[in-house]
């Protein structure tokens, strides 16, 4: 079954444009497509079928990208959210992420590029390239290990998380189930006051605990 996926952009020839390239990819299929966050809301609210993905522009009147994904996190935290905008730079960036998007991409993406970035936010949970995570990188404060008891485990799912691996595939390898490895991700968070596995991977690089 094809994973469904919400396009919310003002731009609606864009919208559209986008929708007949999503269309062709053998994974995923659009459900439908929002104007801005009051016109989602209203959508949601009169019964429209919930996503499992959004690809969300940030510059929309009456209500934003970073507006709606704040709400989406409270209202719907299990949609996966991906910015879709012209915006790359660090503010906006860092504001999407920091208000609960979980992926990045400029519009100028090639749609193979797409299509790969959808298929790693829908198995791994997020997906940032290289530009973007070297925004987040330069941008988060991580010197956060001095007073923080980090458990054997914890330092070996930390380990993990600079890696490609799945949550599955971590679990595989620490011989634990997936929800094992999402409590240690979650206290880990909580711990550190990190909000993604990007965050978690760079506190691990930055903290030695990325070593082998």
């Amino acid at each position: 079954m094809k994973k469904t996926i919400v396009i919310v952009d003002d731009h609606i020839l864009i919208a559209k444009a986008l929708e007949g390239i999503i269309d062709n990819f053998k994974e995923f299929e659009v459900i439908y497509v929002a104007e801005n966050g009051k016109d989602l809301i209203q959508k949601f609210e009169n019964n429209s079928k919930v996503p499992d993905i959004i690809l969300m522009d940030i510059s929309m009147p009456i209500m934003d990208g970073f507006e709606t994904v704040l709400w989406l996190k409270e209202h719907h935290p299990n949609i996966k959210v991906m910015a879709l905008s012209m915006q790359g730079d660090d503010k906006s960036v860092i504001k999407m992420i920091k208000n609960g998007a979980k992926g990045y991409l400029l519009k100028n993406t090639h749609p193979k590029e797409l299509e790969n970035a959808l298929i790693k936010l829908n198995n791994d949970g997020f997906f940032y390239p290289e530009w973007a995570s070297k925004i987040i990188f330069s941008n988060m404060n991580n010197d956060k290990a001095d007073g923080v008891r980090i458990s054997d485990r914890e330092k070996e799912f930390l380990k993990y998380t600079v890696t490609e691996l799945s949550y599955k595939e971590i679990a595989d390898k620490m011989c634990c189930s997936p929800r094992t490895v999402e409590s240690y991700r979650d206290q880990l968070c909580d711990k550190l006051d990190l909000k993604t596995r990007v965050g978690l991977a760079v506190f691990a690089i930055k903290n030695g605990f990325a070593e082998s």
